[in-house]
């Protein structure tokens, strides 16, 4: 993590609980235009999404705690993108929730579901 980020951002990271990790490292790799790379600590499998020096994630094996209609929503970084990014949710296996709509001064976002069923939100500052 990156000295601004770890100064100015609250959200360090996040963990998305999957059912089934490559479906849902195809659906993030795909739907954020992105590398997710499987990795491993001592006996867990998890898939970390590409974040550089930016906050970041992973993908978790815990069926069990998925949940797609309430809780925290999380923001995806699709900028400049997003028309493509929607419009490969469904193919992926997610869901469109709310279409891509304006959100003020704050730029545009997508609510879908991935591939395992999480309720997440894709964001960009402009409507490409």
């Amino acid at each position: 993590m990156s000295d601004f980020n770890s100064t100015h951002n609250r959200a360090v990271w996040f963990d998305i609980p999957v059912a089934d990790l490559d479906r849902a490292a195809a659906f993030y790799r795909g739907v954020l235009g992105i590398a997710v790379d499987k990795a491993q600590f001592d006996e867990f499998t998890f898939c970390v999404l590409q974040h550089e020096n930016g906050n970041g994630g992973c993908l978790i094996l815990k069926p069990g705690e998925v949940a797609s209609n309430a809780g925290i929503l999380v923001y995806m970084n699709v900028d400049g993108r997003m028309r493509e990014a929607v419009g490969r949710v469904g193919a992926l296996g997610g869901k469109v929730l709310e279409p891509m709509h304006a959100i003020g001064p704050h730029g545009f976002r997508a609510v879908v579901l991935d591939s395992e069923g999480n309720r997440i939100a894709l964001h960009s500052a402009t409507d490409a």
